[in-house]
């Protein structure tokens, strides 16, 4: 089945010269590399906007989340007994977290060839695991955020 590079055929051909040609019919050398500095310096406009756009991009994103960051701090601020208890809640399940992905990772070692091998067995694990896991870390998350000690307002 393998072939010898000898035996493929080419897509394209392309004739090389040392001659260089004018690039448009009927215009001058010159007239030609005016042509392309002008381009040249349309890209480059082009690119010096591009990057402006950009800049106030980040810039309006960076200043949203200060927003937020500030209105975090405002809020644990104003409870700090509910910021607190987020922080201890956030500890505890993060080792309910812990213990889950063990029980997870011992469901998938002991029944990776039955997963492979059909899906039903697969689509059981996703669904066992696959909600539970997704809720579980966006609750923790969310307390870890909420009772985080960083009250400096300028970052998450």
């Amino acid at each position: 089945m393998s072939q010898s590079p000898k035996e493929y055929t080419p897509l394209f051909q392309y004739e090389v010269s040392t001659e260089q040609p004018n690039a448009v019919i009927g215009h001058s050398k010159h007239e030609t590399s005016n042509e392309v500095v002008d381009l040249l310096r349309q890209l480059v406009i082009g690119q010096d906007r591009q990057n402006e756009l950009l800049e106030e991009l980040v810039e309006q994103m960076n200043a949203q989340q200060r927003q937020r960051a500030n209105e975090l701090g405002q809020w644990k601020d104003a409870n700090p007994i509910l910021a607190r208890r987020c922080r201890l809640a956030a500890e505890a399940l993060g080792q309910v977290q812990t213990e889950f992905l063990h029980s997870m990772t011992v469901d998938v070692n002991e029944n990776y060839e039955a997963m492979m091998e059909g899906d039903f067995v697969l689509n059981e694990f996703v669904d066992k695991y696959g909600p539970r896991l997704a809720h579980l870390n966006g609750v923790l998350q969310l307390l870890s955020q909420l009772g985080s000690n960083n009250h400096n307002h300028s970052s998450l």
